[in-house]
């Protein structure tokens, strides 16, 4: 019978550098190196709250929006190509809602001219336009009332 140990021989050099290099994958200088780098770019969540690109105005989503239903009213290239372009452009937004950006593909896939300019496909268009300016808009909050008034009694009856 063969015992472990003889069977595979032990390298204790080999297994020794493999933990050297794994603890320090960077040599000695490197991890300064990084933090160096690091604190040349300094980064706040404020900046990045700068950067994020304006939320679309109701104007641009209502200009899509009558786009999209002169697409389908007309089955027009031009009318159609700008109403894809513009759905196109609001996908890649970071502040539209999911629900907005499915209606976007939606307008982006169907806006094409059609062979026949059926009743089926305008109302489509039409369906997915009127829903893409009510998911895309920004929802106002309702306002705080004031502390104090609590909406109970106030006071003894």
């Amino acid at each position: 019978m063969v015992m472990p140990s003889e069977q595979f021989p032990r390298c204790p050099d080999a297994r020794q550098g493999r933990a050297q290099r794994l603890e320090r994958p960077w040599g000695p200088v490197g991890g300064l190196a990084l933090a160096a780098l690091l604190s040349l770019a300094p980064w706040t969540p404020g900046q990045a709250q700068l950067q994020d690109p304006p939320y679309p105005t109701r104007e641009s989503l209502r200009q899509l929006q009558l786009l999209t239903f002169t697409c389908g009213r007309d089955n027009q290239a031009g009318a159609c190509e700008q109403a894809r372009r513009q759905a196109d452009g609001l996908l890649d937004h970071l502040r539209l809602p999911g629900s907005c950006k499915d209606n976007l593909w939606q307008i982006r896939e169907q806006a094409v001219v059609a062979g026949s300019n059926s009743f089926a496909r305008r109302d489509r268009l039409d369906r997915v336009a009127v829903e893409m300016v009510r998911s895309c808009q920004i929802q106002a909050r309702p306002a705080a009332p004031p502390p104090g008034s609590a909406g109970g009694p106030s006071g003894p009856p």
